[in-house]
């Protein structure tokens, strides 16, 4: 059973992790394990997938795949029941104990821990941040290093490399190994007068021999003063050209953590306590390269991330809780290994070290059993009876109330309104004309819809986006322009400030949707239980001239068009049960925000006789309610857009619980060949906010696809509508 399916109790504080750090992806699982009391956990991070650092060299050289090096965020927070934002933090604001995020805008905590690693320096140079390429984020430079290692022709092509630290040689000579027989030209150019500072003699010699032996042309004293597009310039006034440049030179912290106000240390990393704890916040907490702690001060290496995270997941317990915190006193040595192309390392430690194969399959062995934890995630119990969890001295608590005791606080409420009237202004009424019903305020003629989701990620911004969207696709198959709208939301059981908190997010994701069809949010009605439920009464109008789109009306010949890709429910049925990549997870997630507007439009302009949106009933009952009872249909199995893991899922034998039933609901109608394709399923697949299937005429279909493609709709021909022989025993569906 997923980590979020598990029975918690309601939640009173709110603790945000910001960054997938090693400290942070360690804790997740500690905390899964043994969920802490009334504390709601929620990772920020700006990708799905994060790199163990300890393996990248290995990934480029080509030793591992990517998910072998990577760890699975979504998947992670899924099984651990956290929630999980995809989004970028812009800044912090400690006293009011909330981070600005790109999408999100502001996440509100009590308890912040911050373990987003550090960056190369790239300010202090001119034009390095412009041309070149940073070793972080690992995301950029593996899309980078894809494109390179894929080219047809790398004979002579110059790839520069600035550092001379141990990231910076790992990265050369996994290149030089990788693409040795291609015959590019590596440099690695170095300030200082020698590379590795710190290590042994030995260490640096075995590094610098295989830099020789591969080609690599080593540059000590070559500080870069100056990058153009297509030169390196050196304090010396000495120049070299480059074609790619990799810049990986010594750390330094993001921007907006001294500009939060947070203490830093001298180069502007968060400056912590050995409790792990800011020096100025006490909920505050730090972890990995971002931090310092000032008593003990280490140089940036991911194995005191891993060393702290223990101390962090006990004491972030502790603090919640009001008890005492552990400290943490790091170790002053530790084992470094560096891999040196091919599946050779060097490793030393207290003054010694050691080359060979032999090292490679040690640190192989480290690095697998690291990522291990995170690939095989045991199932979790169910947690117990929420009251024999508690002291017999605890004082009970009343059972969450039914009926309008249910609702959430008056006072809230109206602070969310307030807060988002002014993000909102032109989209939600003055709080003087606040009412329990509210005029439309047009002559133009009305359509009206109604849809309703329960809670599909633990994201509340993005189900709130997911929701508007799904509930305006009804308005766009019909051809209205949105107009307003009344929102029924149901909140998890929460402390008050947590659900303030949430419902700010989901009705700030909802307005954002509403924003971009300039639909306006009247009011409606808000409550807690078990579980997130979000639903919109949407309206629109037809504006003049315009006639509305119905969902009968096709004429045999035209050609069917569908507008997204297929499969929401088999990827979230699999990931709900931990079997889903996190990147298919995410794709899924942005094609429920995609707006159905566009494909609205190209229906009106290309005349489109018939448009329906798919959504539960899958496309195939979806077609039938637009064929009727005269109409027939020759779809093309092979055709059908699969979202990207939908149909690994359902050759695994996963679907969606409505899937069947779907299928059941039209087996008297037809039925599929028995060598349909997989893709085939697809066809009952039940669509969360999905396309607009819509019919065209057959001198039309060609213009309406390419207008559609050229909007970044992904559109699909899946087949043509024809007419039912009253004399016959024609089938409603045929397939090609």
């Amino acid at each position: 059973m997923s980590g979020s399916m598990l029975a918690r109790e309601p939640a009173e504080q709110d603790l945000v992790l910001v960054g997938g750090g090693h400290s942070h992806v360690l804790i997740l699982r500690q905390l899964a394990m043994s969920p802490p009391s009334g504390l709601r956990v929620t990772l920020i991070s700006p990708a799905v997938f994060t790199p163990y650092s300890g393996m990248l060299p290995g990934l480029l050289a080509g030793h591992y795949g990517f998910e072998e090096t990577h760890i699975d965020l979504l998947r992670l927070c899924q099984w651990a029941g956290v929630r999980f934002l995809v989004d970028t933090v812009e800044s912090l604001d400690p006293e009011a104990r909330y981070v600005c995020c790109e999408a999100h805008k502001q996440v509100s905590y009590d308890i912040l821990s911050i373990d987003i690693g550090s960056q190369p320096e790239l300010d202090s140079v001119p034009g390095a941040g412009e041309f070149s390429v940073p070793v972080k984020p690992v995301a950029g430079l593996w899309d980078r290093w894809e494109s390179l290692a894929a080219a047809d022709d790398l004979l002579g092509r110059r790839i520069a490399i600035v550092g001379g630290g141990a990231g910076s040689v790992e990265i050369a000579l996994a290149i030089a190994h990788r693409l040795g027989d291609q015959k590019p030209t590596i440099a690695l150019y170095c300030g200082g007068a020698e590379i590795l500072a710190g290590y042994t003699r030995g260490a640096r010699r075995a590094v610098e021999n295989q830099l020789l032996a591969f080609g690599v042309s080593l540059r000590c004293g070559h500080r870069v003063s100056q990058v153009t597009e297509t030169q390196l310039q050196f304090d010396s006034t000495q120049a070299a050209d480059y074609d790619t440049l990799i810049w990986c030179t010594g750390a330094v912290a993001a921007s907006w953590i001294k500009e939060s106000g947070l203490p830093v240390d001298e180069r502007g990393f968060m400056q912590i306590e050995d409790s792990l704890q800011s020096t100025g916040y006490p909920n505050v907490f730090g972890a990995g390269d971002i931090a310092t702690q000032h008593r003990h001060p280490r140089p940036k290496a991911g194995v005191y991330a891993v060393r702290q995270a223990p101390v962090l997941a006990e004491n972030l317990r502790s603090f919640a809780a009001g008890r005492a915190l552990r400290q943490h006193k790091p170790q002053t040595g530790f084992l470094s290994m560096l891999a040196l192309g091919p599946k050779l390392a060097v490793a030393q430690r207290n003054g010694l070290s050691v080359r060979g194969a032999w090292v490679w399959r040690w640190k192989d062995r480290i690095d697998r059993e690291f990522m291990q934890r995170f690939r095989d995630l045991p199932p979790l119990k169910m947690a117990g009876s929420t009251q024999a969890n508690k002291s017999l001295d605890a004082p009970a608590q009343q059972a969450p109330c039914g009926g309008c005791g249910a609702k959430v606080s008056g006072d809230s409420l109206h602070e969310v309104l307030a807060e988002l009237r002014e993000l909102y202004p032109d989209l939600m009424p003055q709080a003087e004309a606040l009412d329990d019903a509210a005029p439309l305020g047009t002559t133009q003629p009305i359509v009206q819809s109604l849809d309703a989701l329960r809670g599909l990620v633990d994201d509340p911004w993005r189900m709130g986006r997911i929701a508007a969207q799904h509930a305006l696709s009804d308005l766009y198959a019909s051809g209205a322009q949105p107009h307003s709208a009344l929102a029924l939301v149901t909140l998890p059981f929460a402390a008050p400030a947590l659900l303030h908190r949430d419902l700010r997010m989901v009705l700030d994701g909802a307005l954002s949707v509403f924003r971009e069809s300039g639909c306006r949010l009247h009011g409606g009605h808000s409550m807690q239980g078990p579980e997130l439920q979000l639903a919109f009464a949407v309206n629109g109008v037809l504006q003049a001239g315009n006639s509305a789109l119905h969902k009968r009306g096709a004429h045999p010949g035209d050609t069917l068009i569908v507008s997204k890709v297929l499969g929401s429910g088999a990827v979230f049925a699999a990931h709900m049960q931990g079997r889903m990549d996190g990147r298919h997870v995410e794709g899924a997630l942005l094609s429920m925000e995609q707006s159905n507007a566009v494909a609205a439009r190209v229906a009106r302009d290309f005349h489109a006789t018939a448009v329906t949106d798919v959504t539960g009933f899958g496309l195939a009952g979806h077609l039938l309610e637009m064929l009727g009872d005269t109409l027939c249909a020759e779809l093309r199995l092979n055709q059908l857009p699969a979202m990207p893991g939908a149909l690994d899922a359902m050759a695994e034998g996963v679907f969606s619980t409505l899937h069947i039933p779907n299928r059941q609901a039209l087996a008297k109608r037809w039925m599929l060949p028995a060598e349909a394709p997989l893709q085939a399923q697809l066809l009952f697949d039940p669509q969360t906010s999905g396309g607009l299937l819509m019919a065209f005429p057959a001198l039309q279909a060609d213009g309406a696809l390419r207008a559609l493609r050229e909007r970044g709709v992904e559109a699909a021909v899946i087949g043509t509508v024809g007419k039912v022989d009253s004399g016959a025993d024609t089938p409603i569906l045929s397939f090609s």
